[in-house]
């Protein structure tokens, strides 16, 4: 049974449509794109055109919406191609759901239908220099005054901010308050008069889109910019977000995973040592099954995660499990396909280091899976068991 198997035709259709496109025009370019860490411009208005950006949009704002499972074989796909790529849609979905779940109706109506076209594309602000996991140690504050509010703070490791021209900023609206929880809010920025993108962080792998520092520096915004239009609720409203921003990168997990199996495959048929081709050596049998093995399990459970979301339960012990063993699953796999390539897969002239760079962003990218592991037991222990 093919994974595809759980989607309708037409959506089975979208997933086919994205592997061709991984297939025609992301794998041929991507070595020379990834290499000299250029942003893929003609890549993200290819996806434009394909309704990629618009997958978490309902048809009443202009977009074309598939379930979760079918956003997750998605994402799969294109992080197969290139990882960098999914990550450029990753934060615009989270956003788009944000809006979706917590937005006004004019909020809806101003960003909705431009983010279904790619037009305008979103991300979100959380991380601190500072704070790292802990999100409501946060520094970055803003101040009523009138009909604004005005930000002053630093956020960091923040994805496409200088191509989103949205920003779902989590900041404090009330320093003060007690828990720390009830004080936090998010507010819609875009780019303007003391925001500053500051630098483009170096990274090791997740090359092509940035990663950058925003400084914001007595930075205003209109108070209807707030989410939802009450002040207060944004740690909720983010925290709901990051299940899907979870099952996100558990997807990109998947679609390294999947490359560095698919690459390693191909190469253990093609090379021979000692007469036949390595894969019948034991040794290297044995990583291939237990790659396969664990990324089947991987995507199954990530998948579990999407129909319970979809089903409209709540998943962030789901969602963190998902990304918890698809993150370590991807690292493994990738570290296997080196051993399996030998000295090759040490070239860059081979695909497998690039795989081999990129996972380690998902294990710790959306809070780390220490974080993770907090949060599932802390589930297990609330819902009274894993079955309960």
């Amino acid at each position: 049974m093919s994974s595809l198997d759980i989607l309708s035709p037409d959506e089975q259709l979208v997933v086919g449509t994205v592997r061709d496109f991984v297939d025609k025009d992301v794998r041929p370019v991507v070595r020379e794109l990834e290499h000299a860490n250029t942003y893929p411009e003609a890549l993200i208005e290819q996806m434009k055109q394909l309704g990629i950006f618009g997958l978490a949009v309902p048809e009443e704002y202009g977009g074309t919406p598939v379930s979760t499972p079918c956003y997750v074989l998605i994402t799969e796909e294109l992080a197969r191609g290139w990882m960098s790529l999914a990550g450029a849609m990753g934060g615009h979905t989270v956003v788009a759901k944000l809006l979706l779940h917590f937005g006004t109706e004019e909020q809806k109506q101003r960003y909705l239908p431009k983010m279904a076209t790619g037009e305008f594309r979103a991300t979100m602000a959380l991380t601190e220099p500072g704070g790292g996991s802990d999100l409501q140690a946060m520094r970055t504050v803003a101040r009523r005054d009138g009909d604004e509010y005005v930000v002053n703070g630093g956020k960091t490791w923040i994805t496409n901010s200088r191509h989103s021209q949205l920003i779902a900023l989590l900041c404090k609206t009330d320093p003060e308050a007690e828990p720390k929880h009830r004080g936090i809010s998010i507010l819609l920025a875009e780019h303007g008069p003391g925001l500053t993108v500051s630098r483009d962080l170096p990274k090791l792998g997740y090359k092509g889109v940035e990663s950058c520092e925003l400084t914001f520096d007595d930075y205003r915004v209109p108070a209807d910019a707030l989410l939802g239009g009450v002040a207060g609720k944004g740690f909720g409203q983010m925290m709901k977000g990051l299940e899907t921003g979870r099952l996100q990168v558990a997807s990109r997990a998947l679609g390294v995973g999947r490359a560095a199996l698919e690459d390693s495959l191909r190469y253990a048929q093609e090379r021979e040592t000692f007469g036949e081709p390595i894969w019948k050596h034991q040794s290297i049998g044995n990583y291939l099954a237990d790659m396969a093995t664990s990324l089947t399990a991987a995507r199954q459970l990530t998948l579990h995660a999407a129909r319970e979301a979809d089903a409209g339960r709540r998943v962030d012990m789901e969602a963190g499990m998902a990304k918890l063993f698809a993150s370590e699953t991807a690292m493994q796999i990738a570290l296997n396909a080196m051993r399996i390539h030998g000295g090759y897969g040490y070239s860059t002239e081979f695909d497998v280091e690039r795989y081999f760079r990129d996972a380690p962003l998902m294990i710790v990218g959306e809070g780390t899976n220490e974080i993770q592991r907090n949060v599932i037991v802390r589930q297990l222990v609330a819902r009274g068991g894993l079955d309960a």
